[in-house]
């Protein structure tokens, strides 16, 4: 869907992350996939794994957002069968080249070759098949939330088999020494040097939006890719409907 240049719409999973859970927002509709926190929230590859399966089985792509500190943290949930990776606090264009280079094999990268987990289904796709298949499907995301990524996006963006940039603004905010100045001029200024490195090496980018102005505005600015909503982020406006639709009975 990103490289026929459609808007798409993701949903991130982490705190609340069971299987049950991926196949009702499926079967709800109107997102294409499933992010999946482990950076945050610490998720194991044994729940990686039934979240992917759950959402193949509604239709629904996965990636999942990771701290990138080596090889082994990118290569495992490829082999848990997500479909691909996002790398936080990538501060680099070296940084990146690392996760690419961990996330795909030769000629692409050096992944590690196995083939027996998930994503090569046991060791019943011939290796050739896997390997090439691999390579074609893996998507890799890097995620720009740092001001030091900011200054590097062009080289970021550059890199082949880099498939999107995902700007973080609480951190990127963070960063700037402007924590949670969501409007501030100089955040916008960030959003938009992002922007221009994507549109100009062509890669899409993606973002969490504040709400649906904010989504608006960076739609206008060419974001292909929106976040909207969190597990917990979801029971909280859940919880809070409830409580003052029956708020008045005495």
């Amino acid at each position: 869907a990103l490289a026929d240049g459609e808007l798409t719409r993701v949903y991130c999973v982490g705190q609340l992350c069971a299987p049950k859970f991926v196949e009702i927002i499926g079967l709800q509709g109107g997102y294409d996939a499933i992010w999946l926190d482990q950076e945050h929230a610490g998720l194991s590859i044994q729940q990686i794994e039934d979240a992917c399966r759950a959402a193949r089985g509604v239709g629904l792509d996965t990636f999942v957002r990771l701290a990138a500190t080596d090889y082994a943290t990118v290569m495992r949930p490829l082999e848990a069968g997500a479909g691909g990776v996002m790398a936080a606090q990538v501060k680099s264009a070296k940084e990146a080249a690392d996760v690419v280079r961990w996330a795909k094999f030769h000629p692409q990268g050096l992944r590690g070759i196995n083939g027996s987990g998930v994503d090569g289904r046991y060791g019943t796709i011939p290796m050739p098949e896997y390997l090439q298949t691999a390579n074609d499907e893996v998507f890799v995301a890097i995620q720009i939330e740092h001001i030091d990524a900011v200054n590097d996006v062009d080289k970021i963006a550059a890199l082949k088999y880099v498939d999107m940039l995902f700007i973080g603004p609480a951190d990127l905010s963070q960063s700037m020494g402007l924590v949670a100045s969501w409007d501030h001029p100089e955040i916008w200024r960030a959003i938009e040097r992002v922007a221009k490195a994507a549109r100009d090496h062509g890669v899409p980018w993606a973002i969490l939006p504040r709400n649906l102005a904010y989504a608006q505005r960076c739609v206008d600015l060419g974001c292909k890719m929106l976040s909207l909503g969190i597990d917990t982020w979801t029971v909280q406006r859940g919880l809070k409907t409830f409580a003052e639709e029956y708020a008045g009975l005495r």
